[in-house]
């Protein structure tokens, strides 16, 4: 497939069939399963309904659809009727990123019944704040750095800042910055985005940025330094291991290169704080990170579990999302490197797909057990929402459309396209849509 308009065929075909795993809640609802044979609809952003929701509202603004917009109010029904039962308060498995898509509902949408339940769901995140943490996770996913971030961008900058304090009294210092546990007493420290201190850092440096705390910026910049000398492939590359010690040798390999523990998403950090500070230095950080990623093979399975997976997550949609951004802010020709890598990353998932008359999907593979194709999943992480999202936005870059998403992903900075973009602090959602 090397055609634009087949590629956006890819995409419809993808978007069907996730809607029709949609599952009726009640009082008119939507939900969705993380997989179709599951017997539950699952609310989270990570890989339930709210993550479903930002691909809705996606195809609403590519195609003028109004019918998407419908399946995301109705999808929004289903995750204000949670609000007040879901027992975890973080960003991706829990209330905060629940109230983060609702309050873009509302935004984009008009809905104030969503508004107000994303305002339930915030009140409900601080109620159960012990002052230091919500849960065993400390990172970004799970834990306070993600639910600050999600409250920042829901427009509750004191709820952002309570919730990243603790991490200034709980740094531990290195050599080279400093580092946080990830989980409460597990020894091995994580380095990267999703779980590591990359995500922490992150997570300081947008918080710090947007609130004019100078310290939490300058946190952040510690953490970077100490991810930064454990890298093993530079000057070009940029490449540092997954944990030290090894966190779970027995099945996780040492060095990835998703956006969770791996160059396409420590790119995306420092693309932030390259807006944040304006400093030359993090686009070459960024450069490296592409450097390597585009010289390790991905997106060819060499190996039994080397890149098994067609995910935004931990696979082939994640780098597609950096490819992406590196060709709206560079004005990359049609025949420059990132141009051309996003083609084989669109390739390779068009050659992985399953389509018949339900539409397209996509299998991803654990090679450790038989059979080795997974079942299909709808939502963001490893499904159909994260693919077809990436692969309607390909498609716009290659027409020379907006490079803009309906949703901003607390994550994924924004393009900034000129100098004057790079130092505007970020701004809540519903001020504006900046991505």
């Amino acid at each position: 497939m090397t055609g634009v308009d087949a590629v956006e065929e890819l995409a419809v075909d993808a978007l069907r069939w996730m809607r029709g795993a949609a599952r009726h809640t009640g009082g008119g609802g939507l939900g969705w399963p993380v997989r179709p044979s599951d017997d539950d609809v699952d609310p989270m952003l990570y890989n339930g309904t709210a993550g479903v929701v930002p691909v809705l509202l996606e195809a609403w603004r590519h195609f003028g659809d109004d019918t998407y917009a419908d399946t995301a109010l109705r999808a929004a029904r289903s995750l204000a009727d949670t609000v007040d039962d879901h027992p975890d308060d973080s960003l991706y498995f829990g209330l905060t990123g629940i109230a983060l898509v609702l309050r873009t509902v509302h935004h984009e949408l008009g809905d104030s019944s969503a508004d107000a339940a994303a305002d339930r769901a915030l009140e409900r995140v601080r109620s159960r704040f012990d002052g230091t943490r919500w849960g065993a996770l400390f990172e970004l996913m799970g834990g306070n750095a993600g639910i600050g971030l999600g409250a920042l961008l829901c427009g509750d900058a004191d709820a952002a800042l309570s919730a990243l304090e603790p991490y200034t009294r709980m740094a531990e210092p290195t050599a080279a910055g400093v580092t946080w546990e990830w989980r409460s007493g597990v020894e091995p420290r994580l380095h990267h985005l999703a779980h590591g201190t990359l995500g922490i850092a992150y997570a300081l440096a947008a918080v710090g940025a947007a609130t004019g705390r100078e310290d939490l910026v300058e946190l952040a910049r510690a953490g970077v330094a100490e991810v930064v000398s454990r890298d093993e492939a530079g000057p070009e590359g940029f490449l540092v291991p997954h944990s030290d010690p090894q966190h779970r040798s027995d099945r996780v390999e040492r060095h990835s290169f998703g956006w969770c523990h791996g160059p396409a998403g420590d790119a995306q950090v420092f693309r932030l704080l390259r807006d944040v500070l304006g400093e030359p230095s993090w686009s070459d950080l960024a450069d490296r990170c592409w450097h390597t990623v585009t010289r390790s093979g991905l997106p060819q399975r060499l190996r039994p579990g080397f890149w098994d997976n067609n995910g935004r997550c931990c696979g082939t949609t994640g780098v597609l999302a950096l490819a992406c951004d590196r060709i709206a802010e560079q004005g990359d020709s049609p025949d420059g490197d990132s141009a051309d890598f996003a083609r084989i990353l669109v390739a390779d998932l068009a050659s992985h797909a399953t389509r018949d008359a339900d539409g397209a999907r996509w299998s991803n593979v654990e090679h450790r057990v038989t059979p080795s194709d997974l079942e299909p999943q709808t939502g963001w992480a490893m499904g159909n929402a994260g693919i077809a999202r990436e692969l309607l936005r390909y498609v716009r870059l290659s027409r020379g459309g907006d490079p803009r998403y309906a949703f901003t992903w607390p994550d994924q900075p924004a393009v900034r396209g000129t100098a004057a973009q790079a130092t505007e602090p970020i701004r809540p959602a519903g001020t504006d849509v900046t991505s």
